[in-house]
């Protein structure tokens, strides 16, 4: 018997790189990291002055994205990790967005069942709030360490909204093309 476990773990390793190899990898998680790393250059990029207060909130789109469709792999870990890299990015107070991008994600993860059987429209409205969530709680420690902050701040939250709908179905054809799962 021990014998026989063996052999099948050895084969299914074999099969396994083979399949890699041969670009046939079931799991391709790395397509994951790429679409944080593209919403990172997204919130890095510059705009004009009035532009850049309407800016999504590209990273908490992609996270509650990603918490959505693959909450096994996706969560509070993730979301405090790329909240970090966001806070290095954009020169705010470190841990700043990690906690925003926590929240996030626990409000995705915690309703993510709901959220996939609506509408793309119903979506955007829960995405939306999720948003002034996380925007509200950027303004609060704004606040608290007594830098400026503006009353506009739920301006990402509109844009962001806008564009879920698209941002939903490239997401949803990229994994699927990718088989991530």
């Amino acid at each position: 018997m021990a014998g026989t476990g063996a052999a099948e773990d050895g084969s299914s390793i074999r099969d396994w790189v083979v399949s890699v190899i041969q670009g046939a990898a079931p799991n391709r998680l790395w397509v994951i990291g790429l679409t944080f790393v593209i919403a990172l250059m997204l919130t890095a990029m510059p705009l004009p002055q009035w532009a850049s207060v309407w800016r999504p909130a590209w990273v908490a789109m992609i996270l509650m994205y990603w918490c959505i469709a693959l909450p096994h792999r996706v969560g509070i870990t993730t979301a405090w990790v790329v909240g970090l890299l966001v806070d290095v990015l954009t020169v705010a107070l470190l841990g700043q967005n990690a906690l925003g991008l926590t929240l996030v994600a626990y409000f995705a993860l915690k309703s993510h069942q709901r959220i996939r059987v609506f509408a793309l429209g119903q979506q955007a409205v829960v995405v939306a709030i999720i948003l002034v969530v996380y925007l509200t709680a950027m303004h609060f420690v704004r606040l608290l360490v007594r830098a400026p902050a503006g009353s506009d701040f739920w301006a990402p939250a509109v844009t962001s909204m806008l564009l879920w709908p698209w941002l939903f179905i490239i997401l949803r054809d990229v994994r699927r093309r990718a088989n991530v799962f």
